[in-house]
């Protein structure tokens, strides 16, 4: 939100730096038409990744004049990335300066600065978690005694939530509260503002045994923890570098009253099958620290069978709901009065606000029809936005929060007749789609080495698309978590497990045209097959998503009989198990969208 303020641009990813005379900002590919329409004269757009574009250091090294002073909020900045940032502008004579007291852009900001969130916490039952706190709480201190650790500072907000089955609403579309948890051998306790935690949850909390400190005393207790001598593990890669140099300096004064200096210590090698982290080597506080990933990353990514039963569920009475709302749209548009995107995704709301258990969306609805689909992450407003009309494509990207899981599904669909090159590019996303869908992998397959499946049709004419094929996906959390993905970014190692669940969602958007995306949700299982070479179990996947998938976007003559049979076995499927849930005109509309290919 502070970088919106100061930019105008409002994309979920980028990083903006102002020097005396420039100003700059940097995004992926996701955003580059977004960020066109809404920075100013005055900024100049990086686009990461394209050919020639520096990073932000190299940028900072070539105009400014060696010797200068760069600042950062360090409670912004994870550990690594600060460590890596200093380190490359080192190159120039420049020093990185973490920035102490109020942030810099708070200060213009003044009183106009939202007010911090004071939403209440709540318990997240037991029935949808499936593991009690104080189990996974003994996991963590097993971890613990394992790495020859007093303790651990968790600062990610969905695996403080995830390890102590609570849910909040502090970040809009994640059910999450702003809080530090550090967890040791014999005690917990929960860093938060206590108005937001009401009686049940905190006779939630001490029956878990866990202690309540106000949110701002994370910095001070840290301190207290590096005083006593205490073995702090700290994974680099998401804690805050206010936090980390806390503790170092802590302990570099403590050791020095002792008359002892530290030793440089490297990091904890990771295992294959786990999330990689590449803690920078720090001298001296660095003896009582070790960087490791966080032990609850992987835990949390690995779904139980409640957390499975939930998501199930949750994408059923989804489906329902969109089954409904694309009845309704389907005889809404082309009517006298033109629906707006803003007005569509509002509708989408109210259909999911009737299903139970509903409590948000998932994240804002990406409504785009015709160009407005080409920007991948599009979020309509009422001051700016389209009618939706039948003369091109629609784009529909949403998803909701439930009391028992998360859902995100992304469906394209044309209300008039779409021409030969739609219905081309639209049947090879479609293809990608059923090529990850039908994976079969051996145990420890890190993602990337699936994107190919995803993007190989596209490209045999040419074409691609600039964002990932699978995100992760928490369980009643957020709609994006780690440590797993399925993206041509191959520096992510992480092996995908039995009980993840991803996202499956090529796409291909042609800038001031249209945009495509099939997206539905995966979980990981293993299957059962004939052989077993070396020993080792082989995984595929099993849907979570059922909505129809629009039939006359599709080119018959690109699919082989196997990629038909996909298309009409999930349709029947899609009917199976979501008809019992409609009646009237939206159960007429499932059985006409889910009949076979075949037939039509």
């Amino acid at each position: 939100m502070r970088r919106a303020y100061l930019t105008g641009f409002t994309g979920s990813a980028g990083t903006a730096v102002v020097t005396k005379d420039k100003a700059a900002l940097w995004t992926d590919g996701r955003y580059f038409l977004q960020a066109e329409k809404e920075l100013s004269h005055e900024w100049t757009l990086m686009r990461s990744g394209n050919h020639g574009v520096p990073t932000t250091s190299e940028w900072l090294n070539d105009v400014l004049p060696s010797g200068c002073r760069v600042g950062i909020d360090p409670f912004l900045f994870s550990f690594d990335a600060a460590e890596e940032l200093k380190d490359s502008i080192s190159n120039k004579n420049h020093e990185l300066v973490l920035v102490q007291g109020m942030n810099l852009i708070d200060e213009i900001w003044g009183d106009a600065r939202p007010k911090p969130p004071k939403e209440p916490t709540r318990v997240h039952n037991i029935k949808y978690a499936g593991i009690d706190v104080p189990s996974k709480l003994s996991f963590i201190r097993s971890h613990l005694a394992e790495n020859g650790c007093d303790a651990v500072v968790i600062s990610m907000l969905d695996e403080v939530a995830w390890l102590l089955n609570m849910r909040g609403s502090d970040v809009p579309h994640s059910p999450v509260f702003y809080s530090y948890l550090i967890v040791e051998v014999s005690t917990a306790t929960l860093f938060v503002d206590s108005n937001k935690v009401c009686e049940d949850v905190l006779v939630h909390l001490e029956k878990a045994g866990v202690k309540l400190k106000p949110y701002e005393a994370i910095v001070s207790e840290v301190e207290r923890l590096a005083e006593k001598g205490a073995k702090l593990w700290l994974d680099s890669s998401s804690m805050n570098a206010a936090i980390v140099t806390a503790f170092i300096s802590s302990c570099d004064r403590h050791m020095k009253k002792k008359g002892k200096s530290g030793k440089k210590v490297g990091e904890k090698e990771a295992s294959s099958d786990k999330p990689t982290t590449r803690g920078p080597v720090v001298e001296n506080g660095a003896l009582n620290v070790v960087y490791n990933v966080s032990p609850v990353t992987l835990a949390k990514s690995v779904k139980n069978e409640a957390e499975i039963e939930g998501m199930k569920n949750s994408h059923l009475r989804d489906a329902a709901a969109l089954a409904e709302f694309w009845c309704w749209l389907e005889e809404e548009v082309g009517k006298s009065v033109p629906l707006t995107e803003v007005e569509v995704a509002e509708k989408l709301l109210e259909f999911r606000q009737k299903q139970d258990g509903f409590i948000e969306t998932s994240f804002d609805t990406i409504s785009g029809y015709g160009a407005n689909g080409a920007i991948i992450h599009y979020r309509p407003t009422p001051e700016d936005c389209s009618s939706v009309g039948t003369d091109n494509l629609f784009l529909l990207d949403s998803g909701a929060q439930y009391i028992d899981g998360t859902t995100d599904i992304t469906r394209t669909v044309h209300f008039g007749e779409p021409s030969p090159w739609q219905k081309e590019c639209f049947t090879r996303v479609l293809q990608g789609h059923i090529a990850i869908d039908q994976a079969v992998f051996p145990e420890r397959t890190p993602g990337f080495v699936l994107d190919v499946l995803a993007r190989s049709s596209l490209w045999k004419i040419g074409l691609d698309y600039r964002h990932g094929t699978g995100h992760g996906v928490g369980a009643a959390l957020n709609v994006h978590e780690g440590p797993q993905s399925i993206s041509y970014r191959y520096g992510n190692l992480t092996a995908l497990q039995k009980g993840m669940v991803v996202s499956n969602e090529p796409g291909y958007y042609e800038d001031n045209s249209f945009g495509i995306r099939i997206e539905n949700l995966l979980l990981i299982k293993e299957l059962n097959l004939a052989n077993s070479f070396g020993g080792i179990s082989y995984l595929g996947f099993e849907k979570l998503t059922f909505v129809p998938i629009q039939s006359k976007l599709i080119d018959m003559s690109l699919l082989s009989p196997a990629e038909i049979n996909w298309v009409n076995a999930y349709h029947e499927e899609v009917w199976e198990k979501v008809s019992p849930l409609l009646s009237g005109d939206s159960r007429d509309w499932l059985w006409k969208n889910t009949r076979p290919l075949l037939e039509m």
